[in-house]
């Protein structure tokens, strides 16, 4: 029996058989579909524990949110990567197309490692899609911000190659950015932005967020170059704004692709950042990269 609440209905779930559902996967499908809203969400709480699912939520299951026990509590772990068969797009843990989509207090893990090249945590192609206090852990392409509009706030996102990537219009607030440990011979890109047309509204804003190494990598005694972004596709766009800037950044701030692809055409730009490496000095001369003002870096605040 669903309880009632001013969200709408709440389900729970728990391994120990107190809740509702012993699966996540369960209690999306009973979930109702094609809801407009009026009636609040339907509440997913997942009680703490360790989850080992492989989540889509599709289109149909419209606000919908879930709620977990926190950071490292409530914990939804994967290990699907490119090197063991799937798809970049299909490795994901936890894959979101579901319109309002709303995650609170949970961790999302892919676990295949560094060795396994692309494996996601998180893919979200929900438009207006808002993670809270969310954890997003894994190597090369951890959280795909695939399209649409999203928005992340007070979470932390841990990766090593392009571990931010994808093509939605996206802000990242208050948020905690971790480089970690990759593979020998590979550098660390924190964003791979992928838009491909110059009128596509979309792009990576990182706004009041900390970038600072992962336990792994800071303890290394490794020197790993890390760059704040590289474009994946001809019109990339990212923007950082307010946020700390740690001394494992490259001097330059950004790296190549291949060659001089995009260069002319992406747009990188900084504003008011700090920290060791906030240092604007050294940084690439790309047609595309800008030290903007405060007026230009209003537009990027908000999708």
């Amino acid at each position: 029996m669903l309880i009632k609440s001013r969200v709408g209905s709440i389900a729970t779930v728990s391994q120990d058989g107190s809740g509702n559902f012993s699966t996540i996967t369960d209690a999306i499908n009973a979930a109702p579909n094609n809801t407009n809203g009026i009636n609040g969400y339907f509440l997913i709480y997942v009680t703490a524990g360790v989850y080992e699912e492989y989540i889509s939520i599709a289109k149909n299951k419209k606000y919908l949110m879930m709620m977990g026990d926190g950071i490292n509590q409530t914990i939804i772990t994967g290990n699907r990567s490119v090197v063991d068969g799937w798809t970049t797009f299909n490795s994901a843990t936890f894959a979101v197309v579901s319109p309002n989509f709303v995650m609170v207090d949970i961790t999302i893990r892919n676990t295949a490692g560094a060795i396994k090249h692309q494996a996601v945590a998180l893919r979200s192609g929900a438009d207006l899609s808002t993670f809270y206090r969310c954890s997003f852990e894994a190597y090369q392409d951890t959280l795909y911000t695939h399209s649409l509009r999203q928005f992340y706030s007070g979470c932390d996102i841990y990766g090593t190659v392009d571990f931010i990537f994808g093509n939605a219009a996206v802000v990242l607030q208050n948020c905690n950015l971790y480089p970690r440990l990759p593979m020998s011979g590979q550098f660390n890109a924190i964003t791979a932005q992928g838009r491909t047309d110059p009128n596509q509204n979309t792009g990576t804003s990182i706004h009041n967020c900390t970038i600072k190494a992962a336990d792994d990598l800071a303890s290394s005694n490794l020197t790993v170059q890390t760059y704040l972004g590289r474009p994946w596709k001809e019109y990339s766009r990212t923007v950082y704004m307010q946020s700390s800037m740690d001394s494992l950044i490259n001097p330059a701030g950004w790296q190549l692709w291949s060659g001089d692809f995009a260069l002319s055409t992406l747009y990188y730009a900084e504003y008011n950042n700090t920290g060791p490496r906030s240092d604007t000095t050294n940084r690439v001369t790309w047609p595309g990269y800008h030290v903007i003002s405060a007026t230009d870096a209003f537009q990027f605040h908000s999708v």
